[in-house]
């Protein structure tokens, strides 16, 4: 009965996982789920390469402990934002998801250049 218990648990967690890619795959408007675990390693390449590359920046900088934080904030938010913008469009473009990635950029640009644009001021 036991092992019956343990079947039924691993099909549910791989329905669980299937669904949680064909979810990406409709928000992100994909059209395989193999494009969606592709996208996904995107995310994660980039995300470690800036995990990978911070701390080198910081110390080319010469921050430590006792740099205070919105130094270090000041200069992640000029130098490594860009650079992680940068590096996904750079590891999109090697595993074909350019498209997606360039969009996704388009649309993060819009919504910051809008923080800095009045809007319905009357002027």
């Amino acid at each position: 009965m036991q092992a019956f218990s343990r079947i039924d648990m691993a099909q549910k967690e791989e329905q669980a996982k299937v669904s949680f890619l064909n979810k990406m795959k409709e928000k992100w408007g994909l059209q395989s789920l193999f494009q969606v675990v592709i996208v996904m390693v995107v995310f994660s390449l980039t995300g470690m390469t800036v995990v990978f590359v911070r701390p080198l920046i910081f110390s080319w900088f010469g921050y430590d402990e006792l740099t205070p934080f919105w130094i270090k904030a000041i200069t992640y938010l000029l130098l490594i934002f860009p650079l992680y913008q940068i590096l996904i469009l750079v590891y999109g473009t090697i595993l074909g998801q350019f498209s997606f990635f360039w969009e996704k950029e388009k649309k993060l640009i819009r919504a910051i250049s809008g923080l800095f644009h009045a809007k319905g001021s009357g002027n």
